[in-house]
């Protein structure tokens, strides 16, 4: 069985033909928002309509990390190892403190409640950014129906006072979203407003040394699928979802291969000893497979 397809000869040396895409564990109903920590040897990721954050460890398998999660969906790291998470239920951005409490980032703009933010990044400066489509406020799947009251827009947090900024407003529905090794460029995916219905590509846009973006031509468009989620290799590849596995695009927008799995893939992030093993959330349950590649830089 062939784990990859490839489409650039770069792409052989990314992957080892020995290294299979393993199957972690099972039995989710939707799970996303997969984020390494390394000086816990876990992984946290979300099983959103099941309402739980949950871990799973070398050794020790899965197991709840917190329940109820108020339907959290994406995650990160900040600069100091707390987890900062998306949650849909609360239509809010929270950060877990290092004692364990709940300190609430962002849950309004100009007045009015973000719809359902969806995945986040944290830059080297502590600024937060992240997604707010309408998703989680569609159905009662993955978090409560509810009225939109803001676009679907992409906004920046700045902790020193607490202020947020519509930093992009002109997409359909913003989904995933990552830096550069080196945060000149910002990605954004765009998923379109019922998933299929719209654009499915990402866009990318330059970052000055004040976090003002410029540009966003489409950088690349997921076929099939489209990128729900994505994460940043040390040379800037990028590893994004699809609805056949992961695809690994270069800087300069080409895809290079892809990683098969036989579920459709909706996030992943780098970990492990070396943070050279990729893990893929997916429909009903995580994965991962050990590169020839390293994460960007993460707490």
């Amino acid at each position: 069985m062939s784990f990859f397809e490839v489409f650039d000869p770069a792409f052989k040396s990314f992957v080892m033909g020995n290294a299979p895409v393993k199957n972690l564990a099972g039995g989710f109903d939707w799970t996303e928002g997969p984020v390494w920590f390394g000086d816990a040897n876990c992984l946290l990721f979300s099983d959103i309509p099941n309402n739980r954050i949950m871990r799973w460890s070398p050794g020790a398998g899965v197991s709840t990390y917190r329940q109820p999660s108020n339907f959290a969906n994406g995650h990160t790291r900040d600069r100091e190892g707390r987890l900062v998470s998306c949650e849909h239920g609360t239509r809010r951005v929270t950060r877990t403190e290092l004692d364990g409490s709940i300190t609430v980032i962002a849950d309004s703009y100009d007045g009015k409640r973000l719809n359902s933010p969806n995945d986040v990044v944290v830059k080297s400066d502590g600024t937060i950014w992240f997604s707010d489509p309408h998703y989680g406020i569609m159905t009662n799947y993955e978090g409560y129906k509810s009225e939109q009251e803001l676009p679907c827009n992409v906004y920046r947090v700045d902790p020193s006072d607490g202020s947020i900024e519509a930093v992009l407003t002109d997409f359909n529905c913003p989904n995933g979203l990552a830096f550069s090794p080196d945060e000149s460029k910002l990605y954004v995916a765009d998923t379109g407003r019922m998933f299929g219905s719209d654009p499915q590509h990402i866009r990318a846009f330059d970052v000055d040394a004040s976090g003002k973006l410029t540009g966003g031509n489409v950088f690349h468009v997921i076929s099939p699928g489209c990128a729900d989620g994505f994460r940043l290799d040390t040379d800037g590849n990028i590893w994004s979802s699809a609805a056949d596995g992961v695809h690994c695009i270069s800087p300069n927008g080409v895809l290079l291969g892809k990683i098969l799995v036989p579920e459709l893939v909706s996030n992943v992030c780098f970990g492990g000893r070396a943070k050279h093993q990729l893990f893929i959330t997916a429909t009903t349950g995580i994965y991962a497979v050990t590169l020839n590649r390293k994460g960007a830089v993460l707490p």
